[in-house]
């Protein structure tokens, strides 16, 4: 698969790139390996039609290329379940089609959070199977809305911003703190949410959390701890870093949906400025952290 491979080091800044290594300290050459290597995914859209799945897969076995640990998805797992207008039928061939390109993911772990695009709001009740957050943690085989795990010395922290104005609600946050407080020195964090909590891009896109500023004082709290804030939801790439925090909104695996692009891409399958693609993250035993987005052409 052609990609090209976009690198840009720079210190304690915000950039809007389209394809950046954001490690603020790049290691030397005789620095220690990473201690994990991650393959972020985001913004897949996937649906049945156009060949999307045989992209998907293709694109999957570009990243294994890249010799990674496991996976991250931050969500829109799917493309649309959440208009007024879609029925269960479409709901379910949509989710189908993600089930076709599971295999892809044979020997490695898939962690997943949701999108707002996952959820079916338009169900005849409430009571309905399908309806909402509970089917989305069902079929992408979540533990929970919001969860976490441990890998090395670092510790994940799933979460679930499907709030009003996006936003974690009372009982996450809780959970969140508490997570938070439990993690021993010497360990590092990655959060990941579909929505960003910072993003360059919020000024012209919005999307970002409307709790921002409350997380940005939690991680200060554990400056210590927290390095990574791992997002897509806005199809754009960018970096920022505040407080020592890297806060990564990695584009999209479907770009422009799959689809060609419209008058502001610059370039066929972009959706702006930014290229369809893939990251790869590389997390270090003291902290560091680097974070490198791939193009695809599919």
């Amino acid at each position: 698969m052609k990609r090209r491979n976009f690198v840009k080091n720079f210190p304690l800044a915000m950039t809007a790139a389209a394809g950046v290594n954001s490690s603020v300290n790049s290691p030397k050459a005789s620095a220690p390996k990473p201690v994990l290597t991650i393959g972020h995914i985001t913004d897949v859209h996937i649906r049945p039609e156009n060949g999307i799945p045989a992209r998907f897969r293709k694109c999957l076995e570009e990243v294994k290329t890249k010799k990674i640990d496991f996976f991250l998805n931050t969500g829109d797992t799917i493309h649309a379940a959440d208009y007024k207008d879609i029925t269960r039928e479409r709901v379910l061939e949509q989710w189908a089609a993600w089930d076709e390109c599971k295999s892809s993911f044979d020997g490695y772990e898939l962690y997943t959070c949701i999108g707002n695009h996952d959820p079916w709001w338009a169900a005849p009740s409430k009571e309905d199977e399908m309806y909402g957050i509970g089917y989305v943690v069902k079929r992408a085989k979540m533990p929970h809305r919001y969860y976490s795990f441990n890998k090395k010395n670092w510790h994940f922290m799933v979460l679930d911003g499907n709030n009003p104005g996006i936003s974690l609600d009372q009982e996450q946050l809780m959970w969140l703190r508490k997570e938070l407080q439990a993690v021993p020195k010497g360990h590092f964090v990655l959060l990941m949410s579909h929505y960003p909590i910072l993003t360059v891009t919020a000024s012209w896109e919005g999307g970002q959390h409307k709790d921002h500023k409350l997380l940005k004082e939690l991680f200060y709290e554990h400056k210590d701890k927290v390095r990574v804030c791992l997002s897509g939801h806005q199809h754009l790439l960018d970096a920022a870093v505040y407080n020592n925090v890297h806060y990564y909104c990695n584009g999209a695996m479907s770009g422009f949906w799959w689809d060609k692009g419209d008058a502001k891409s610059a370039q066929p399958g972009y959706y702006q400025e930014t290229p369809p693609g893939y990251a790869i993250l590389k997390l270090h035993e003291d902290g560091r952290v680097e974070n490198t987005y791939y193009e695809h052409h599919f």
